[in-house]
């Protein structure tokens, strides 16, 4: 399955990628970070071991905001790529 893209322009991409940026420097951010959980596969991680994921990609017209960002470990984030929830599940079966 192609994931469908969209043709965001450039400026649209920068102000979501600064966003995330703002958030990733918020109490918020690092109390998740302190949990340690990876939202995908649930394991328990330090939190130089996690990476900001959007459920939605940006690139895929997601936002950056506190509903849409989440903790992810480097391995599902890798595997997740631009991938939307119901195409990330289908992956998991």
């Amino acid at each position: 399955m192609e994931p469908f893209a969209y043709n965001l322009e450039e400026k649209d991409l920068k102000r979501e990628r600064s966003l995330a940026r703002e958030l990733r420097c918020s109490q918020w951010w690092k109390r998740k970070l302190a949990k340690g959980i990876c939202h995908y596969c649930g394991c328990k991680f330090s939190a130089r071991e996690l990476t900001m994921d959007h459920i939605v990609p940006i690139s895929r017209g997601g936002k950056s905001t506190k509903g849409n960002i989440v903790t992810a470990c480097k391995e599902c984030n890798n595997t997740k790529k631009q991938l939307l929830p119901i195409e990330w599940d289908k992956c998991l079966e």
